[in-house]
């Protein structure tokens, strides 16, 4: 066999005992590295089925107490100096598994984009949300991001009957639900969330990027910058700037705005 046609059968979804240990018995090195790239790649698999399994224990519990459809729910955008918060609420089928899922934060743009596409194509039923600066600067941030999230679960076309919250209590709320500090870290489908709201987020910003170019929002999405502080600074404020937010809400102050 050569080795070409060895990397196409090490390329293959399942390969059966027989085979390999039949590669095995060839000395040839291109063989055995192609063994050695084999193996590590079928432990980083498991290690990522692992990773699922456990970050799943939530779910199950839920599962196994009757539930049927359990939303995560996460928000990103508090912190940036510009554009609207974001959330996302998504119902996950029970036999789902997106390898590598995680904490958005945590993972590569190109995985995230991957990720938010198999979500969206393979989910029970998702919605994504935003509230702009004109609402935060009404409601604050950290109510905007309830509000988002409210919102989030009142979109999906699913009603769920359990939802797993990243970090926000949802008290007297009509749907039973349970909030965990790291949440996208420790349940599935508030990781799913997380993917999902920032992929929506990071695009929705580079597009701003194009209506307001001085600003690097396509690279810092409305986080404080030294590009975007230089921006500030040079072009003033846009209409979607956080005016409560410093240090803008002090060069409004000062007079410094578009």
């Amino acid at each position: 066999m050569k080795i070409s046609e060895v990397k196409e059968l090490l390329n293959q979804e399942i390969i059966s005992e027989e085979i390999l240990n039949e590669l095995k018995k060839d000395e040839r090195s291109g063989v055995q590295k192609l063994l050695l790239s084999y193996a590590k790649k079928q432990e980083k698999k498991l290690f990522y089925k692992k990773e699922y399994e456990k970050k799943s224990f939530y779910e199950n519990k839920c599962y196994n107490n009757g539930c049927k459809y359990i939303c995560g729910i996460d928000e990103v955008g508090r912190g940036p100096l510009a554009g609207p918060v974001v959330a996302a609420a998504v119902i996950l089928k029970r036999e789902s598994y997106f390898e590598g899922l995680n904490d958005s934060k945590k993972l590569s743009e190109k995985k995230r984009e991957a990720l938010y596409e198999q979500i969206k194509n393979e989910a029970v039923a998702y919605a994504i949300c935003e509230v702009d600066n004109i609402e935060i600067e009404k409601y604050n941030i950290y109510n905007a991001a309830r509000i988002a999230m409210q919102r989030a679960v009142e979109k999906l076309e699913v009603k769920p009957d359990f939802l797993l919250i990243d970090a926000m209590p949802f008290e007297n709320y009509p749907i039973p639900n349970f909030s965990m500090v790291k949440g996208d870290e420790k349940s599935v489908s508030i990781a799913a969330a997380s993917v999902m709201a920032k992929v929506y987020r990071d695009n929705l910003m580079k597009e701003y990027a194009k209506q307001y170019p001085n600003y690097g929002f396509e690279n810092n999405a409305g986080y404080g910058t030294k590009k975007h502080l230089e921006g500030l600074k040079e072009y003033g404020v846009t209409p979607i700037h956080r005016r409560d937010f410093e240090p803008i809400k002090s060069m409004l102050q000062g007079g410094k705005n578009e």
